[in-house]
């Protein structure tokens, strides 16, 4: 029986024991409490469904692990040469790769394709992204979940959530919409507008904690004015409500113990970081910063308090938009960039035009295929490793549980090709592993993070609890034309002909290394197509064909294709948000034409 944590891309990261007696069998460990007990189809299931990597490949030919990597050497000596590593399997020890970006003068890539944008808010009117404890949201009275679909992206918090007032935010009907006490069916990229005027009506009502804001946001009457250049009708209009539902919903925030469940659906635009902004001033103007039970959820910065030793100062390109073809050699790293970036069909030409195009990984793909060097990577079961979480607050060591003679772990690869280099080796991996470990606070019997406090913000913001909560005091949108509102009275342009496209994640594809073998795409009946009929999406970027599937819980001016369906992202554009350097799946519109 040996512990070790799940290294998948979500908030629940939860525990787990690997038992080798009788093959290899995965349960529940006790180390996270959030795991209650049970573990997610994506880690006892699907992950093994994947089709993995297994042998050293170098212009397609099968060759030794030495001789791949004295390929891989020998196409970064010298040479203009990029790091890309992706996120689909998260583990500290996978950044050791930087110090060799480091050490053989690699670039790397800043910011992110799915969190930038609302960290960067959050950072900006915080000060620091702190994280909510699942223990506080359980001591909540309401809990309004705006753009997260826990069932699928979380469904360990379900049980903290239980026998509370729950309002729903999301353009979708999800299964915790089903069972909300409201749900709130918004378009889509209007979280901010409607964040906004939810502020200007609590102000209004002098439904504020004036005493709180006296001393931790004493700026909030500015911000007032602020939101008094919003016209309230115009936006009701827009985001698809009634005067009605926004009384519903300001009647359950008031008086209570509310949190925010705040998910990465709100901010996949260019204004992303202001639409968090929007929703803490909301938090703020109720008081709901330091309190128990109360608060805003998004994804934690989970390195927060500790000193990182593979940061590393480097050229960076922007990950949403690299452009590979800059560069004689790229190593992509755990990641599918043909795939999981946006605008496929861009970043599938400049990855060809790469000399050398080297792919470290786990499992085949659609970069695999276009890669001259390939480098099977050990899997979280065969190598060390350390697991921290942006939903939780709790560190685990990733114990080695089995031998394999498949791949190479990250630290191994670094040192190898260093050798190769020669170039100075770096230190041990019990050093990294223990630099990190020893920077944790050990609390009953678990390993804690350094930042983590209890309740945060309970003594102000910043980094040192010092400072005043900072409301948004500016936006400027340029997607849409938003003139008609603001103070400008003009009428605001509609399209009957295209359609937001919504990409959620599925039950069966929590990242693209999962993807779906389904090809369809879903819509409400009213736009007068037929089930199963083939239809061509389209978008300025590409298109592809897709079935029909009718769903009558999606807004009639959305469509939804699920996250890891082939060939999606040949539909998104290629640009970053306004702030966080975060790719923008959201600002596409699409069109559908009949086959």
């Amino acid at each position: 029986m040996i512990k070790t944590a799940c290294p998948l891309d979500c908030f629940d990261a939860c525990s787990v024991v690997c038992n080798t007696q009788d093959g290899i069998k995965l349960v529940s460990g006790e180390d996270v409490p959030m795991t209650n007990g049970a573990l997610c189809a994506h880690l006892y299931k699907h992950i093994h469904e994947a089709k993995r990597v297994s042998k050293p490949m170098v212009n397609g030919k099968e060759v030794t692990l030495d001789e791949a990597l004295d390929a891989v050497a020998d196409a970064i000596k010298d040479k203009k040469w990029l790091l890309w590593r992706g996120s689909g399997n998260l583990g500290l020890m996978q950044q050791v790769t930087n110090l060799l970006a480091k050490e053989a003068n690699g670039a790397l890539t800043k910011g992110t394709l799915c969190d930038g944008a609302g960290d960067a808010g959050i950072v900006d009117g915080r000060g620091v992204n702190r994280l909510l404890s699942a223990e506080q949201i359980a001591k909540s009275e309401v809990v309004v979940v705006w753009g997260r679909n826990i069932t699928t992206t979380n469904s360990h918090l379900l049980p903290y959530i239980k026998d509370k007032k729950i309002v729903v935010i999301d353009p979708r009907v999800t299964k915790i919409a089903q069972m909300a006490d409201l749900h709130l069916q918004v378009k889509p990229r209007s979280d901010f507008y409607l964040a906004t005027i939810i502020a200007r009506f609590l102000i209004m009502e002098d439904a504020i904690d004036k005493e709180w804001l006296e001393e931790y946001a004493s700026e909030w009457e500015e911000f007032y004015e602020f939101t008094r250049g919003f016209r309230i009708k115009a936006i009701l209009n827009h985001i698809g409500l009634s005067l009605d539902d926004i009384g519903d919903f300001l009647l359950m925030l008031q008086n209570k113990r509310v949190v925010f469940l705040v998910g990465a659906g709100v901010q996949r635009y260019e204004n992303g970081y202001d639409t968090l902004r929007a929703i803490d001033a909301i938090a703020a103007l109720l008081g709901l910063f330091g309190k128990e039970g109360c608060g805003v959820s998004y994804l934690s910065n989970s390195t927060l308090g500790f000193d990182n030793p593979f940061e590393v100062n480097c050229k960076r390109e922007l990950k949403a938009t690299t452009p590979f073809s800059k560069y004689d050699s790229v190593i992509v790293q755990g990641g599918n960039p043909a795939e999981s970036m946006p605008c496929s069909n861009r970043v599938i030409e400049e990855l060809k035009k790469v000399k050398n195009l080297i792919y470290f990984g786990l499992y085949e793909n659609e970069t695999s295929k276009l890669a001259n060097i390939i480098i099977p990577a050990k899997n979280f079961l065969e190598k060390d490793d350390i697991r921290l979480s942006y939903g939780h607050e709790y560190m685990q060591k990733m114990n080695k549980a089995i031998d394999s003679d498949i791949g190479i772990s990250e630290y191994d690869f670094t040192q190898e090709i260093l050798k190769r280099l020669n170039l100075n080796p770096i230190k041990s991996e019990e050093y990294y592993i223990n630099y990190w470990l020893n920077q944790a606070v050990e609390k009953n019997g678990k390993l804690i993070s350094p930042a983590f406090e209890e309740i945060p913000y309970k003594d102000g913001f910043g980094e040192d609890s010092s400072d005043e909560f900072e409301f948004i005091d500016d936006f400027y949108d340029d997607f849409e034309d938003n003139k008609a509102l603001t103070k400008f009275r003009r009428k605001l342009k509609s399209d009957s002909q295209s359609f937001w496209l919504l990409t959620p994640k599925s039950k069966k594809s929590l990242n693209t290394q999962f993807g779906l073998s389904s090809n369809y795409i879903y819509l409400n009946p009213k736009l007068g197509l037929k089930e199963n009929q083939e239809v061509k999406i389209s978008s300025k970027w590409g298109s592809l064909n897709l079935i029909v599937k009718l769903d009558s819980t999606i807004r009639d001016d959305c469509v939804v294709i699920f996250y890891g369906t082939k060939g999606v992202n040949k539909l998104t554009p290629p640009k970053s948000s306004s702030e966080g350097d975060m790719a923008c799946y959201g600002d596409v519109k699409i069109r559908i034409e009949n086959i």
